[in-house]
C-alpha cells in the first residue's frame, strides 16, 4: 500500500523498526500538501522547517513514544507554541502562541510531528469550513461541495492523504459532520474524557478527539488525548484498560435502538436513510438486538434554547467584535442583549432535557441515527439565508442529530459505512452510553471489520 495511506499505527511501527524514517514520512506528506492542497485548502499554516527538524531529531535519538515520528495536523482552534494559530479570525491573523494547550502537549509527548494547522470556520461556530480569513476548504470527493465543519480542514486532509491522522474538536458535531462528508471515522469522546486545559469548554459542550481512516487509529489517539488535567471542571473515570485494547475485542450482544427521527423536525434525505437502514441490517446480522426506538429528545423550543447558550461562544474571545465575521458579530450582539437569568434558564432547561435523554440508555446500549440529514451540500449553501440565527437554523437542517451528544456529554461516532450512487460518503451516527467510549469503539471496530472502508480513495488523492 502507498506509504501516505498506511494507518498511523502502522507508520509508528515502521519508524520504531527503522524500516521508514520520520523524515521520509514528513517529506512524503509535505510533497502531497504542496501538490494537492491548492485544490482543497485544508491547511491554514504549513511548517516544513519545524516538522523536518523535529523528524530529524527523532531519527537521530532513541525513544518509545507511541506515535514517535508520525505526522499529524492540528486544528487551528488549538494553541500551538511557536506555530501560528488564527482561529480563522482576522483578530488572530498573526497570532503565534508561546504555549500549547494540554491536548497539543499530549500530541507532542506522544511523538507526533506537527506538519501544520488545519482550516476551520471562525471560532468553529458553524458546520461549514468557509473562512473569510483563510478561505473555504473543499471536499476531496467533490471539490464543489463542503467537507463539513468545523473540523473540515482536518477531514479533507486525512481523506486526501495529506496527513495520516488528525486532531479535531467537536462542540455540536464538528468531528462527526466532516467525518460523514469525507468518508472518515470520527469520534467525539465523552464529556471530561479529554481536557480542554488551560481553557474551559462552554458548558462542557466541546471536546477534542480524533479524525482517522481506521477505528484502530482513533482508539490509539484517544489513549494519547485522554486524561485529567488539574482543575478540570468535568472529568471521566479513566478506563480499566487502554481504548486500543477495547477496540480489539468484539462486543457482546448489544441492545441497539435505531431511529431516523431527529430532535428537531427536519426532513432526512433518502441516501441518509438508506445508510442507516443498511447499518441496522448489518448490526442485526452480527447478532445484536436491533429495535426501532427513539430517545425522548424532542423539545419544542430546543433550537432557541441551544442557541441561547451557543451564541455566547464567540464573545468569550477577548477581541474587538469589529474584527469578527458578521455571523459571529451578530451572535455576540444577541448574547449581550440577553440577561444572566436568560442564560441560566437556557442552561437549566438543556440540563433537564439531557437527564431525560440519557435515561433512555438505561434500556439500550447504542442509538443509531443518520449522522447528517443531507449528503455533503455545495460550498456557500449556508449563505442562502441572511442573519446569524437563520444561518444557524440552516445548519440544523444539515446536522439535526449531532448536537445531542454534546448536550448530554455522551460519546458518539460517525461511521463511513455507506456511499451514495453518485460516489459521496454518507455517515452513520452511533451514540454510546455514559462514559461508554470503549463500548462504542468495540462496536465500531466490529462494523469496520464486517464492511471495511479504509481503502476507499477520493480521486483528488
Amino acid at each position: 500500500m502507498e506509504l501516505a495511506f498506511l494507518s498511523a499505527v502502522e507508520q509508528a511501527r515502521l519508524v520504531r523498526a527503522r524500516e521508514v524514517s520520520s523524515t521520509d514520512l514528513v517529506r512524503t506528506y509535505l510533497e502531497r500538501i504542496e501538490r494537492i492542497d491548492p485544490d482543497l485548502n485544508a491547511f491554514v499554516t504549513v511548517c516544513p522547517d519545524k516538522a523536518l527538524a523535529v523528524a530529524a531529531e527523532i531519527d537521530s535519538t532513541p525513544g518509545d513514544a507511541p506515535f514517535r515520528g508520525v505526522p499529524i495536523g492540528v486544528k487551528d482552534l488549538a494553541a500551538t507554541a511557536g506555530i501560528r494559530t488564527t482561529y480563522s479570525s482576522y483578530a488572530y491573523a498573526d497570532y503565534v502562541p508561546d504555549f500549547d494547550t494540554a491536548v497539543v502537549r499530549r500530541v507532542r509527548d506522544a511523538g507526533f510531528v506537527i506538519v501544520g494547522k488545519t482550516n476551520t470556520p471562525e471560532f468553529g461556530t458553524v458546520a461549514f469550513t468557509e473562512s473569510e480569513l483563510n478561505g473555504a476548504t473543499r471536499n476531496p470527493w467533490n471539490t464543489k461541495l463542503t467537507p463539513g465543519g468545523s473540523s473540515g480542514g482536518a477531514a479533507a486532509a486525512v481523506a486526501a492523504g495529506l496527513i495520516p491522522i488528525a486532531h479535531a474538536t467537536d462542540g455540536g458535531g464538528s468531528i462527526r459532520i466532516p467525518a460523514s462528508c469525507c468518508g472518515l471515522f470520527g469520534l467525539k469522546p465523552s464529556r471530561g474524557r479529554v481536557s480542554s486545559a488551560p481553557f474551559s469548554s462552554l458548558e462542557g459542550l466541546s471536546t477534542a478527539g480524533p479524525l482517522t481512516r481506521t477505528v484502530e487509529d482513533a482508539a490509539n489517539l484517544l489513549d494519547v488525548l485522554a486524561g485529567y488535567e488539574p482543575g478540570d471542571p468535568w472529568w471521566a473515570t479513566p478506563p480499566d484498560r487502554p481504548f486500543a485494547e477495547s477496540a480489539g475485542d468484539p462486543p457482546s450482544r448489544l441492545r441497539i435502538a435505531v431511529t431516523s427521527t431527529p430532535p428537531i423536525d427536519v426532513p432526512i434525505d433518502p441516501d441518509c436513510l438508506a445508510a442507516l437502514s443498511a447499518a441496522a441490517e448489518l448490526a442485526a446480522e452480527l447478532g445484536h438486538d436491533v429495535r426501532d426506538e427513539t430517545p425522548p429528545w424532542r423539545q419544542p423550543d430546543l433550537f432557541d434554547t441551544f442557541i441561547a447558550v451557543w451564541q455566547v461562544g464567540p464573545g468569550l474571545h477577548p477581541v474587538e467584535t469589529t474584527l469578527m465575521t458578521r455571523l459571529n458579530r451578530e451572535l455576540v450582539e444577541s448574547a449581550r442583549m440577553s440577561s444572566a437569568i436568560d442564560y441560566a434558564r437556557a442552561v437549566a432547561s438543556l440540563q433537564m432535557l439531557a437527564r431525560r435523554i440519557v435515561a433512555f440508555w438505561s434500556d439500550v446500549d447504542i442509538v443509531l441515527t443518520p449522522t447528517l440529514a443531507l449528503p455533503p451540500v455545495p460550498i456557500g449553501w449556508q449563505d442562502a439565508v441572511d442573519g446569524a440565527i437563520e444561518q444557524l437554523r440552516r445548519n440544523t437542517e444539515f446536522t439535526p442529530f449531532t448536537s445531542v451528544a454534546n448536550l448530554t456529554g455522551l460519546p458518539a461516532v460517525s461511521l463511513p459505512l455507506h456511499w451514495s450512487d453518485s460516489g459521496l460518503p454518507i455517515g452513520v451516527h452511533a451514540i454510546g452510553p455514559p462514559a461508554g467510549d470503549a463500548l462504542l469503539l468495540s462496536l465500531a471496530a466490529q462494523l469496520e471489520a464486517a464492511r471495511p472502508w479504509a481503502d476507499r480513495r477520493p480521486s483528488v488523492s
